[in-house]
């Protein structure tokens, strides 16, 4: 009978986080729908729409140069001990630019702007809902997602294929350093081997890949923070899920559609 009765916790339980994932799933995607809809609706908040462009990109702007910067060192640090082993040291700028063109660009941008826009986000919808300021919004006619949801999605989207551009641009700037500089290199073999392996499809697929994540990120942490609850410490919980849960979503969705584009 014990043994009964641990199996049947183990599975009610099981069933309830199940339960769990699957209501947070919908609200997720019910969010997006909602959002898409309202986006055609006037009237057009362009201001709401610069501040968060602000807030999401060009706040970003040196957090992502820097962290571009040393991931390209270290990737073609890396990438040269590798090759080199082959006597294909040819071969690292070409691997360092496809690296960051096609996966670590977009993917470590987008986790990147989740700890620091994403995760603000939440917090902010999430006090605004436990204070009743979304209910007083809509008590004011306001559609609270069309006010709030919104120009965040948008701006995330816009801005995520930017700051990758300005990753990818930092990263091959540190690379070139690391390459030539710290390890005595030829600058122009590094060239040489980007201009003759990277393709514009590799440089758009990524972008394609930033689209998508900054279209996550935004939508997975306005609805965090939309049905946040229990004060401040409910505040706290929803944004670390959303950083989670955001970040888990833009890993899986890059491994679907690198299966999909390459």
């Amino acid at each position: 009978m014990r043994f009964l009765e641990l199996l049947g916790s183990m599975i009610v339980n099981l069933l309830t986080r199940v339960q769990g994932n699957l209501e947070v799933a919908g609200r997720i995607f019910r969010m997006f729908y909602q959002a898409v809809f309202q986006l055609f609706r006037p009237p057009f908040r362009y201001r709401e729409v610069i501040r968060q462009l602000d807030f999401v990109g060009t706040q970003s702007v040196w957090l992502i140069a820097i962290t571009g910067l040393f991931t390209g060192m270290v990737l073609a640090l890396q990438t040269q001990i590798g090759l080199g082993k082959f006597g294909a040291d040819s071969l690292v700028g070409a691997g360092v630019a496809l690296s960051l063109a096609r996966e670590l660009g977009p993917v470590l941008t987008a986790l990147m702007v989740i700890g620091r826009a994403g995760s603000a986000m939440t917090t902010e919808i999430g006090t605004m809902r436990n204070t009743q300021q979304i209910d007083a919004l809509a008590t004011m006619a306001v559609e609270p997602i069309h006010y709030l949801v919104v120009p965040r999605i948008l701006a995330a989207t816009l801005m995520l294929p930017l700051l990758t551009i300005c990753f990818e641009f930092s990263g091959m700037v540190g690379a070139y350093f690391s390459f030539v500089v710290h390890l005595g290199k030829d600058g122009g073999m590094f060239i040489a081997s980007i201009r003759d392996y990277l393709d514009l499809e590799d440089i758009t697929h990524g972008l394609i890949k930033s689209t998508v994540f900054g279209v996550i990120l935004a939508t997975v942490s306005c609805t965090k923070g939309f049905h946040a609850g229990g004060g401040a410490r409910g505040v706290g919980l929803a944004t670390t899920r959303g950083v989670v849960i955001a970040s888990l979503l833009t890993l899986a969705s890059d491994y679907l559609m690198t299966a999909i584009m390459f």
